[in-house]
């Protein structure tokens, strides 16, 4: 009995030891896939038309002995293959060359692999609505909507928006850009008339056109670089889900970058297209076209508010009156007029006076309601208020660190709807502790605190001599300029709540702030400065 007893125990000990729950699973064993073979058929392929009927379709089929699974890739894509069939529709118009391979797995991890050429035609038909906006069911031209925010750009791989930089309207004036005319036509032929210059990155440009003596700029771009008119042929495709434009050789649009010059349109109107390309750089590069003609100026004649301060005294009450002490009567979160600001409003003629044809408003030194420093903000609000038009101030700046002037206009509506919603737009703000240099902006529900729609201009003895500060406004765009010279243009692609509040009553407002957020510091040697406006003037 002890015998059979240890035997058995001898037995269940071998069991356990080939089969316990610590031990390692044995692996199989590994079968070897070999004779891998590839075939495919290329969808309506012919002797007189061997890439196949334009529908980019192609089987493939895979045999391999102790194959168990089949995979298949090509541009980086890889697909199973059920029971070793697959058919991939390739989406690139045109003839184009492919390489796929083909790999069969079995057990143990063995794998076999091939790789087969296949040339492939693919053809799209148009969208009736693409090809009229397109070409106009004929020939049509297009130019870069040079005067719209954002008409170039640029952004990370993959972006479908200019992450990285947005051109402002007329950024690139100086640039063989702007004059550049695209034309398409229903034979898909496609000509670019340069006007002599292109604008492009200078190695794309280099590598692809050829060197040239002309100088390349701080970003490594050719502003100018010569290249004549040239035409070639447009196709289209819809890949990943969006219309593709393809131009043949080194055709391109905008801002040469090379790469691929495919160029998907990620938006379109009855009049313009925003397109995205491939850079030879990897990165996604933008540019606005569009159909209609150049910008042109927009033309205001008709004087309809004016005051030219030639009543010595008060400001004329029947169109002025002002926001008064520090704002904080009327908010907490208006306290500092919601700037950090360090003056008390008044309507004192010490603040505030006309004299000699002229409105003085006077920022001084002085103690009052808890502040510092005293000053005025007058305003048409109640007054006069207007949707559209040009206005025209022609002022005096004051002088000394911490000063902050500003003629702007506000959103009639301001009290229902909260700034930024009532929209605002900067005519002029000028800071004592960067002399030189004034800013016109524009404040909206897409653009406040880091305001983006913005620009800074140079000017010259804005303290000792009289400047014309002025905006044009109209349904379409905002634009502003010093002496009648125009240095920004606000027209954005898409206009809704957010990024156009420009589309009713707005009243005007000039004032001298003191310090505050972008005033900044104030000079302790101050004691007071003068803005002095010679005339206020709207057209329509």
């Amino acid at each position: 009995m002890k015998i059979r007893y240890f035997l058995l125990l001898f037995v269940c000990s071998l069991v356990m030891i080939s089969c316990g729950g610590d031990s390692e699973e044995i692996a199989p064993p590994v079968v070897v896939v070999k004779n891998l073979n590839v075939t495919f058929d290329i969808q309506g392929a012919t002797s007189e038309n061997p890439e196949g009927d334009g529908s980019g379709n192609v089987t493939f089929k895979a045999t391999a002995e102790n194959a168990t699974s089949y995979s298949l890739e090509y541009d980086g894509n890889s697909q199973n293959m059920i029971n070793g069939e697959l058919t991939v529709t390739f989406d690139d118009p045109g003839i184009q060359d492919y390489s796929v391979k083909v790999t069969a797995s079995g057990s143990g991890g063995s794998r076999a692999s091939k790789s087969v050429d296949v040339t492939v035609k693919r053809e799209y038909e148009v969208p009736d609505d693409l090809m009229e906006l397109l070409t106009n069911n004929s020939s049509q031209k297009w130019r870069v909507q040079a005067e719209v925010t954002g008409h170039f750009g640029v952004g990370p791989g993959g972006a479908t928006v200019p992450e990285y930089y947005q051109a402002q309207s007329f950024e690139k004036d100086f640039s063989g850009m702007y004059d550049d005319e695209y034309v398409f036509d229903q034979d898909k032929s496609f000509a670019h008339k340069t006007s002599g210059t292109v604008y492009g990155k200078a190695g794309p440009l280099e590598d692809d056109l050829g060197s040239t003596s002309e100088p390349v700029n701080d970003e490594d771009e050719y502003e100018n670089y010569p290249l004549d008119d040239y035409s070639g042929t447009w196709t289209y495709g819809f890949v990943d889900g969006r219309e593709t434009l393809y131009l043949s050789d080194f055709g391109f649009l905008g801002f040469y970058v090379g790469g691929t010059h495919a160029y998907t349109i990620l938006q379109r109107t009855e009049t313009a297209m925003v397109l995205r390309t491939e850079g030879a750089d990897e990165l996604e590069w933008f540019i606005l076209l569009s159909t209609e003609d150049e910008y042109e100026e927009p033309v205001f004649s008709n004087l309809v508010f004016e005051d030219d301060f030639n009543t010595d005294g008060a400001p004329d009450e029947a169109k002025w009156n002002y926001d008064l002490e520090d704002g904080c009567s009327q908010s907490e979160d208006l306290c500092g007029w919601g700037n950090n600001e360090e003056q008390w409003y008044t309507d004192r003629s010490d603040n505030v006076r006309v004299a000699d044809g002229n409105l003085y408003i006077t920022a001084k030194r002085e103690s009052r309601g808890g502040k510092s420093f005293t000053s005025a903000r007058l305003k048409t609000e109640n007054k006069y208020e207007f949707t559209y038009g040009r206005v025209d101030v022609r002022a005096k700046l004051p002088s000394g660190g911490g000063t902050w002037p500003a003629i702007w206009m506000l959103g009639a509506d301001y009290e229902t709807n909260i700034w930024p919603g009532c929209g605002e737009i900067d005519i002029m703000e000028y800071v004592g502790n960067n002399p030189g240099k004034i800013t016109s902006s524009l404040h909206s529900p897409s653009s406040f605190g880091a305001t983006v729609n913005t620009k800074e201009v140079d000017i010259e003895n804005e303290n000792s001599e009289f400047h014309l500060y002025s905006v044009t406004w109209t349904a379409d765009q905002i634009s502003f300029y010093l002496d009648g010279q125009r240095f920004y243009t606000y027209y954005p692609f898409q206009k809704d709540n957010r990024s156009w509040p420009f589309d009713k009553d707005q009243f005007i407002i000039l004032n001298i702030a003191m310090g505050g957020n972008l005033g900044g510091s104030i000079d302790a040697s101050f004691d007071q400065a003068e803005m002095v406006i010679d005339y206020v003037r709207v057209y329509q």
